[in-house]
């Protein structure tokens, strides 16, 4: 109860509905997203060393059995087609994930953002930003939580080799398939 200037009992302002979590169905959802999107890079990976392994010869000349050529292309067509749909599926689940923690790491630490909740989408989008806006949220939201959970200080003991690790291979994975896509054009 709070009173007011001529010491009248008010009632207080009932706080805000509880901030929906990221629910355990969408990040299941994710797992298994990333699960069958690393399945089809494993299988493309095993699909370009049979490739290379039908090829004979040296730097000078090289040649390779049509049917063979013919097999590993199959087996590209065939990792094509599952894996972009998976990947796209598999990017739209994690947005959306990731949206939904943004928004319940809000609720822990709402003066913790310099962007708003909708920088968790469409951070995604922005050319150029999509490097590093992203990896920023996802620093933020973690130190949200860290401190939402001990109560302390955000930095104190905080350790961010989980979202390092994270935004490395996210981003190591984008190298690398830009320059095997580079390496396959040319090739």
């Amino acid at each position: 109860m709070s009173s007011s200037r001529l010491g009248v009992l008010r009632p207080r302002p009932a706080l805000p509905g509880r901030v929906p979590g990221p629910g355990r169905a969408l990040l299941a959802a994710v797992c298994v997203l990333l699960v069958a999107v690393a399945v089809c890079d494993v299988f493309a990976v095993y699909a370009g060393f049979r490739t290379h392994s039908s090829v004979q010869g040296d730097e000078s000349f090289a040649f390779a059995r049509q049917d063979q050529l013919d097999s590993a292309d199959a087996l590209f067509r065939m990792v094509d087609r599952f894996h972009a749909p998976a990947l796209m599926v598999c990017a739209a689940v994690f947005i959306a994930w990731f949206h939904r923690m943004r928004r319940a790491a809000g609720a822990l630490a709402p003066d913790g953002f310099r962007l708003g909740p909708g920088w968790a989408i469409g951070a995604w989008f922005v050319p150029g930003a999509c490097l590093w806006m992203p990896y920023r949220i996802a620093v933020e939201m973690w130190t949200a939580c860290v401190r939402g959970a001990g109560g302390g200080k955000a930095g104190t003991g905080t350790s961010f080799w989980t979202v390092n690790l994270w935004w490395g291979t996210f981003a190591g994975s984008l190298l690398l398939r830009w320059y095997s896509g580079f390496r396959h054009k040319r090739a």
